[in-house]
C-alpha cells in the first residue's frame, strides 16, 4: 500500500463482482490477487464471509511484522498476545456481501420450488447455511482474530459507520493508556462491494455517478474537487498492533510511531449531513489530550472522501480550528487513490500518516484537477519530502460519529 501511495496509483476499476453495466454507478476499489487461503484453511474461508477473511489475513500480517508470531504459517504467538492482549476490530457493514448472496439464492431456490410443486406464492421456505448469522455478524471479525492468533483478553467487534476502524484503534489506545492492557490488535475490515452496497449508497447521492473523466478514464475519486460528485466504494482490512511503549522496547519491536490522542464525538445533528462544528470539536478533543497546539500540527490525513458535502464540512472544520494556517499545512486524501473502505479506511489511513511520519514523505491527493475554492486548505498533489513530528488523521461516518487520532514520531 505504502508503494503504491507514494507513486500516487489508484487501485479504481471496473466493477466485476456483480453485473453493474446498467447501474449509473459502475466502478469501486476491489482487492486483487488477495488469496485468502494463505492464512485460513478451506472450511474457514467457505463458512466466513470476506469482510472476516481480510481482517485475519490483516491482523496476522501485523502481528508477524510487529514480532508476535514467528510466521504466519505456525502461528506461534508470543506470551504477552495470548495472555494479556486483545483485539478491537471494527465494520461498517458486517458480512452483507454474504447475506446478499444467500437471499439471492434462497429467492432462487424458492421460485423452483413453488414451479415445481405449483404452491401458492409465499409457501415456499428460504433454506439458508446454518453459518449465515455467525459468520456474518460485525463481531466475527474480531472474534476469528482472536482464535487465530490464540488472544485470550479484551476482545470487541463495533461499528461505528464510516469512523468504525479510527474508532478501533483509539479505543485501544485508551486501554492501552489506563493500563488495561499493554497490547491490542485493532483497525477495520470491510467486504461491501455487492449490489445492495453500491445502490444503496448510490441512491442516498453519495457515490461518484461520474462514468469517464475528462480524459477518457473511468471515474474516479476526486477529494476537494470542484467536479466532485460523490466517493467510490472499495474493500479491503488495515490492522495494526497498538502496545505500551515500554513493553515493546522491552521486547525489541519495530514501532512505527506513537499515539498520543484521540477524539471521539457525535455531531448530535443529522442521519447523513456531516456537520464542521462537531468535526472540529473531535480534532480538538485529540489535540487536547495530546497537549498539542494548532501550531504543532505538521500534516493531516483527511477523511476526503470527495463527496460534496462531506469535504466542504471537513475543509470549513480544518479553518476552525487551524485558521489561516489551514491554508498552509500540508494535507493529503488517501481516498483519492484508494476509494472509501468504510471502516477500514480509517485505519489505512493512520498506517499511512505513521509511514509518512516515518519516512519523511507525504503521499500525493491524485484526481485533483481543480480544488474547490470552498476548500480552501493545502492539499498535496505531488509526493513531497517533509519533516513530519506530529500529525493528524481524520475519520467521520454518517450518523455524525467523528474519530480523530493524534500520531507523534518516535
Amino acid at each position: 500500500m505504502w508503494e503504491a501511495a507514494k507513486g500516487g496509483i489508484s487501485g479504481i476499476g471496473q466493477i466485476t463482482r456483480f453485473d453493474a453495466s446498467l447501474l449509473p454507478w459502475s466502478v469501486a476499489g476491489e482487492l486483487k490477487g488477495f488469496d485468502a487461503g494463505a492464512y485460513l484453511s478451506p472450511k474457514e474461508i467457505r463458512r466466513l464471509d470476506p469482510f472476516v477473511h481480510y481482517a485475519v489475513s490483516a491482523a496476522v500480517m501485523a502481528a508477524e511484522d510487529a514480532g508476535l508470531i514467528s510466521s504466519h504459517s505456525s502461528l506461534i504467538a508470543h506470551d504477552s498476545l495470548r495472555g494479556s492482549g486483545g483485539v478491537i476490530i471494527g465494520s461498517s457493514r458486517g458480512g452483507i456481501g454474504t447475506i446478499e448472496r444467500a437471499l439471492l439464492r434462497g429467492r432462487r431456490a424458492s421460485n423452483s420450488e413453488l414451479k415445481t410443486q405449483n404452491s401458492e406464492p409465499g409457501s415456499a421456505s428460504l433454506r439458508v447455511s446454518p453459518y449465515l448469522m455467525p459468520a456474518t455478524t460485525i463481531s466475527m471479525a474480531a472474534s476469528s482474530v482472536s482464535q487465530k492468533l490464540g488472544v485470550r483478553g479484551h476482545c470487541l467487534g463495533l461499528s461505528n459507520a464510516c469512523a468504525s476502524g479510527s474508532n478501533a484503534v483509539g479505543e485501544a489506545f485508551r486501554l492501552i493508556k489506563s493500563g488495561y492492557s499493554p497490547l491490542i490488535i485493532a483497525g477495520g475490515t470491510e467486504a461491501p462491494i455487492c449490489r445492495v452496497c453500491i445502490e444503496g449508497y448510490g441512491s442516498s447521492g453519495a457515490l461518484s455517478a461520474r462514468k469517464k473523466t475528462s480524459g477518457g478514464a473511468p471515474g474516479l475519486p476526486r477529494p476537494f474537487d470542484k467536479e466532485r460528485d460523490g466517493f467510490v466504494l472499495s474493500e479491503g482490512a488495515c490492522v495494526l498492533v497498538l502496545e505500551e511503549y515500554n513493553h515493546a522496547l522491552r521486547r525489541g519491536a519495530l514501532v512505527y510511531g506513537e499515539i498520543i490522542g484521540y477524539g471521539n464525538c457525535a455531531d448530535a445533528l443529522h442521519m447523513t449531513k456531516p456537520d464542521p462544528e462537531g468535526e472540529a470539536r473531535a480534532m480538538e478533543m485529540a489535540m487536547r489530550e495530546a497537549r498539542l497546539s494548532p501550531d504543532d500540527i505538521d500534516y493531516i490525513n483527511t477523511h476526503g472522501t470527495g463527496t460534496k458535502l462531506g469535504d466542504q464540512a471537513e475543509a470549513h472544520a480544518l479553518r476552525q480550528v487551524f485558521g489561516k494556517k489551514a491554508s498552509k499545512i500540508p494535507a493529503t486524501a488517501l481516498k483519492s487513490m484508494t476509494g472509501h473502505m468504510l471502516a477500514a479506511s480509517g485505519a489505512l489511513e493512520i498506517a499511512s500518516t505513521l509511514m509518512s511520519i516515518k519516512k519523511g514523505i507525504i503521499p500525493p491527493t491524485i484526481n485533483l484537477d481543480e480544488k474547490d475554492p470552498d476548500c480552501d486548505i493545502n492539499i498535496i498533489t505531488r509526493k513531497k519530502k517533509a519533516d513530519i513530528k506530529i500529525a493528524l488523521s481524520n475519520s467521520f461516518g454518517f450518523g455524525g460519529m467523528n474519530a480523530v487520532i493524534a500520531l507523534r514520531k518516535v
